[in-house]
């Protein structure tokens, strides 16, 4: 693990917004927050509140309309259109509710993907995937497609292509929610496990309040302002 406590991640006066001043819809107001490596926060709020927004402009997918972002040092939003994709697929690991997995390919070669996309050879794509399915568990299902295995399997193969290019920082954005509650623990406890042992910065969106209680830190999202719950339990 990375004992390195300097921040990963460094949100400054994030606002996002929508329309005419007049009209004005605001989604964020001047976020602020900073994710050191090794830690895993949960993001809580209501639907609609902007927790995907947000976390979507954490990794560089979507623009803040004021405000940087800042991934171990480096401004997401003052790199070229190709250099930030290039740094997205380096260093920001993403996992979804949907695992999004392309079914038409082994569980070996969709985590192979990133690897393959930036030129990695494909034997050495190869033995770095199968070194992270073994790590979720799956070293028994390198060859079968995502139709022939369970929901928690398929996001297990999720997890693992997040993680396959080293990122420093994991975004996930409700990971268990497709998930009964038995299934949706054992992948939380591995997302907990590989955190720990890489020492990630993993920020996740989560409405389960017993996954919420035993990360890090807990930051809710309300009417477009951040607070951090203390230890009191109070944001």
């Amino acid at each position: 693990m990375n004992n390195d406590r300097s921040p990963l991640l460094e949100a400054r006066g994030i606002w996002k917004y929508f329309g005419p001043e007049s009209q004005r819809v605001e989604v964020l107001k001047g976020v602020e927050f900073t994710l050191h490596r090794g830690e895993m926060a949960a993001l809580l709020g209501v639907s609609g509140s902007g927790k995907s927004t947000l976390l979507q402009i954490m990794g560089g997918l979507d623009r803040p309309s004021e405000g940087s972002v800042c991934v171990d040092g480096e401004n997401l939003f003052a790199l070229s259109a190709d250099r930030a994709a290039e740094f997205r697929n380096r260093r920001i690991g993403f996992v979804y509710q949907s695992h999004r997995l392309l079914p038409e390919f082994t569980a070996l070669e969709n985590v192979m993907m990133p690897l393959l996309i930036a030129r990695t050879p494909r034997k050495r794509a190869a033995a770095e995937a199968a070194l992270l399915l073994d790590e979720v568990g799956l070293s028994h299902r390198f060859e079968h497609r995502p139709g022939q295995m369970s929901g928690g399997e398929q996001q297990r193969v999720a997890i693992a292509r997040a993680l396959v290019t080293g990122p420093g920082l994991l975004l996930a954005d409700e990971p268990t929610g497709n998930l009964d509650r038995k299934t949706a623990l054992e992948v939380f406890r591995i997302l907990r496990t590989l955190n720990t042992k890489r020492g990630l910065a993993c920020l996740m969106v989560t409405h389960n309040p017993e996954l919420a209680v035993d990360l890090d830190r807990r930051l809710h999202l309300v009417e477009g302002l951040l607070t951090e719950e203390t230890e009191a339990g109070v944001p």
